[in-house]
């Protein structure tokens, strides 16, 4: 039987620390919530490991690496509201709920809705709320957000999303081009929004969020 706070630890020395993140509220999450609880139950053993865990066609729970530093990229402190999207089984909104004052996560899938829920109930992370939703639409009516962390890759980012960035708000997503993918945050200065790279990072791009396809003729 895996042992599954030993895990944690492991997980925190070997692949969170050595990537430069240095936030300890971060570290402190990521070693108290259990990561296991936030993964298909046939995949527990393979929670902590140093992989996406899958969830299903197009989803993954990010790795713990790749999750800790776009946390870490994020600035996400305790006086923020979050909107977090396609958050699967919940585990980013753990961790989030940990770091900043109140969640709001809006996932697809009706059935991964209602576990992460559960599961963040179950916890007693109360400043969290789940919503089954479009994540590429948002929250407009519980925004504006500080931070919106986007669970996954896109080739583009609605402007539905980045009008819902408060004065100084921060979206992180992984946007993806090939090898070439990398983590990237959007930060709100008035009406002018600046990009910046923060790390290569790749993740599979989540529905709502996909180029359109343009036919040639």
């Amino acid at each position: 039987m895996t042992d599954f706070t030993s895990a944690r630890v492991a997980m925190v020395d070997c692949q969170v620390r050595p990537s430069d993140v240095t936030r300890y509220s971060i570290i402190e999450a990521m070693l108290e919530i259990p990561r296991e609880l936030f993964v298909p139950k046939a995949l527990r053993d393979v929670a902590y490991a140093d992989a996406d865990v899958a969830l299903g066609p197009g989803r993954c729970v990010l790795a713990p690496r790749t999750l800790a530093k776009m946390l870490e990229a994020t600035g996400v402190g305790k006086g923020d509201l979050v909107l977090d999207l396609a958050p699967g089984l919940g585990y980013s909104s753990a961790l989030l709920s940990r770091l900043a004052a109140a969640v709001v996560a809006i996932e697809p899938d009706e059935a991964m809705a209602r576990q992460a829920a559960r599961t963040l109930e179950g916890l007693e992370l109360d400043n969290t709320v789940v919503i089954t939703g479009d994540p590429a639409a948002g929250d407009p009516a519980h925004g504006p957000f500080d931070v919106i962390f986007v669970n996954g890759a896109v080739d583009r980012v609605p402007e539905a999303l980045t009008d819902q960035l408060k004065a100084g708000g921060r979206l992180v997503a992984i946007f993806a081009d090939g090898a070439a993918s990398q983590c990237r945050v959007i930060v709100r200065a008035g009406d002018v929004l600046a990009q910046r790279p923060v790390f290569d990072a790749g993740a599979p791009v989540l529905e709502g969020f996909k180029a359109a396809v343009e036919f040639e003729f």
